[in-house]
């Protein structure tokens, strides 16, 4: 028999500690201590600083990248090796993009363990998931494709009006060109494996545990849970800055909804998966920005 209030707890513990650590990078980002002072005032927020290291006359560029949901910071440097060290500028770049990208897999990857081995503890039946033997076919993949399609495109407008209306994005940008691969592997180890673990728990948890579960276990509106989840998943994403939290909220709605209306998980996975893979393809793959630079 399920035990729904276990689970639930469960649920709790990890939709808790996600986020207090997405609140924890938040402010990391925004302290932004620096051994080296404080940046030039035309310093642009994403552009790395000048630091120097070891020899004076061994510059390279240094940046704090703090993970949101992990609250780890990680330094990035890029630039000119210190004399007699042979590692090329792109062998650093690559060392920590493959750090970070780890970094996000391991920490979603957690997370998810810890609610799975809850369902598996508590004996929720995957039906309250969201998967259902009906809802985990090809025509629930194929839906999906259409839905994150059709929501990677609201986000880039929403994205881009925000912009014009001078809504922050936070370090949503530099977090996300951070985690831009520079080599084919990388790119694979991004869109195979990174985003894959980020969307399918994620979505496991605000959509199939925090409204699926609760909903079956306890009979509350699934509308409801879609409204109080969503809220959640935009407080996860508190380090995007304003516009992200809002456009995250909304975002997350739509998911919730989408899922309510097809009872399936794999639906919104993919169509979570899609939007994010869209997002680093389109900006940092083929350089292109919403709204376009102009002049320079």
């Amino acid at each position: 028999m399920p035990e729904w209030a276990t689970f639930a707890g469960f649920a709790f513990v990890v939709t808790a500690g996600l986020l207090l650590l997405s609140h924890a990078s938040k402010s990391i980002l925004q302290e932004r201590p620096d051994d080296a002072g404080e940046p030039p005032a035309n310093h642009r927020l994403g552009e790395p600083t000048s630091d120097t290291v070891g020899d004076a006359t061994s510059p390279r560029n240094e940046e704090s990248i703090t993970l949101p949901k992990s609250g780890v910071e990680f330094r990035v440097r890029q630039g000119r090796s210190p004399e007699g060290v042979s590692e090329p500028r792109s062998r650093l770049a690559d060392v920590s993009t493959a750090s970070l990208l780890a970094n996000v897999a391991v920490s979603q990857g957690v997370f998810g363990v810890v609610l799975l081995a809850g369902a598996w503890y508590a004996e929720i039946p995957a039906r309250a998931f969201g998967l259902a033997p009906e809802g985990v076919g090809l025509g629930a993949a194929a839906l999906g494709v259409g839905v994150g399609l059709v929501l990677y495109a609201a986000n880039e407008a929403g994205a881009a009006a925000g912009t014009q209306f001078g809504l922050g994005v936070g370090d949503g940008e530099r977090l996300r060109s951070a985690l831009a691969p520079e080599t084919a592997g990388g790119w694979a180890l991004l869109l195979l494996v990174v985003l894959p673990v980020i969307a399918g728990f994620e979505e496991l948890l605000f959509r199939g545990a925090l409204v699926g579960v609760v909903s079956a276990g306890y009979g509350i509106s699934p509308w409801a849970l879609a409204v109080v989840s969503s809220v959640a998943f935009a407080l996860g994403h508190g380090a995007q800055g304003r516009l992200g939290v809002v456009v995250t909220g909304a975002l997350g709605f739509v998911l919730a909804a989408t899922f309510v209306v097809t009872g399936s998980l794999l639906v919104v996975i993919v169509a979570h998966y899609l939007i994010n893979a869209l997002e680093f393809v389109v900006h940092e793959g083929f350089g292109v920005e919403w709204p376009p630079s102009v002049g320079g």
